[in-house]
């Protein structure tokens, strides 16, 4: 039994500290990361997702940071399951693991487990993928407004598989694909401690437009050429290269681009917000509060 090993979470939107927070609080306790954040498996683009540097992880060892290719197939339910293998081996050497990352659906499927989805008939998934190739984004948010207005507030708007998943479910049942996402945790043989970092909306918002910037000064417009050729692979719908790949096209400038990059940030950070806030498990501290963290957490574990 591992009911003395202990999980701690440190989550808050993007932009937000989360991996330099991991690092020092790791440290401090001796132990790894894993990330959880979705985009980060992806080896060939650091520079738009924001991937700790060589330096950061040379500091403390990490997992699930660019362990798949753009090309992978790879989901919340294979992460669910890789990463419980990975804790159980972890746990044997380290009484406490940290995890942190933007990506919500993966750290609650860790938590808590995955909900019990029913399975889709071709004939739905057929019938969803038509609605996506006539109308595109725009008809598939329209449609999950329409059938599950609770998840659609808190849905990655621009993800279209995500849309697909939920309105593919709310077709095959009738029900609201939110009403799925309500079952009983699952239980876990660890404890866990979940963290966020609380920021002032301006200050946010100042440090996501800073992020963008350097991200162009890093090179992201010559990373996103590089994969540019492989636009329509999934890990790649998503913020920074489909704003680029719509400048390679010509369709508007590359000023254009990076401010369209940095309104989506923000979006993405207030939808993580809303997501964060509505479980009750968290603690929240400012950036600023480090050592809080550390002694909240010890205090916990001892």
């Amino acid at each position: 039994m591992m009911n003395d090993k202990y999980l701690i979470v440190i989550a808050g939107p993007t932009a937000s500290g989360k991996t330099a927070t991991a690092i020092t609080i790791a440290k401090a306790l001796r132990t790894v990361i894993i990330s959880a954040d979705s985009r980060q498996f992806y080896r060939e683009i650091p520079i738009g997702t924001a991937a700790p540097t060589r330096e950061e992880l040379s500091e403390v060892e990490h997992y699930m940071i660019h362990n798949l290719s753009i090309e992978d197939r790879y989901d919340v339910a294979d992460y669910e399951k890789d990463v419980l293998l990975l804790l159980k081996k972890l746990f044997l050497n380290h009484d406490a693991v940290v995890m942190t990352g933007g990506s919500g659906l993966f750290i609650d499927a860790v938590c808590n487990g995955l909900d019990s989805i029913p399975d889709i008939s071709d004939e739905t998934r057929n019938r969803v993928n038509a609605l996506y190739e006539k109308g595109g984004v725009v008809a598939l948010q329209n449609e999950l407004q329409h059938l599950d207005p609770e998840y659609y507030e808190i849905v990655d708007k621009h993800n279209p598989r995500r849309l697909q998943r939920a309105i593919e479910v709310c077709y095959q049942t009738g029900l609201p694909y939110s009403s799925f996402r309500k079952n009983n945790t699952k239980e876990r043989d660890f404890k866990i401690i979940k963290l966020a970092l609380l920021w002032e909306r301006n200050e946010l918002i100042t440090r996501i437009n800073k992020r963008v910037e350097n991200m162009i000064s890093d090179g992201l417009v010559e990373e996103a050429r590089s994969v540019y050729h492989k636009r329509n692979l999934n890990s790649l719908n998503t913020v920074g290269y489909k704003e680029m790949f719509q400048y390679f096209d010509g369709d508007i400038s590359l000023n254009e681009a990076i401010e369209l990059i940095k309104i989506s940030t923000r979006q993405y950070a207030k939808r993580q917000m809303t997501w964060l806030r509505k479980n009750n498990d968290y603690r929240w501290f400012s950036i600023d509060e480090i050592p809080k963290m550390i002694e909240y957490i010890q205090s916990v574990i001892n």
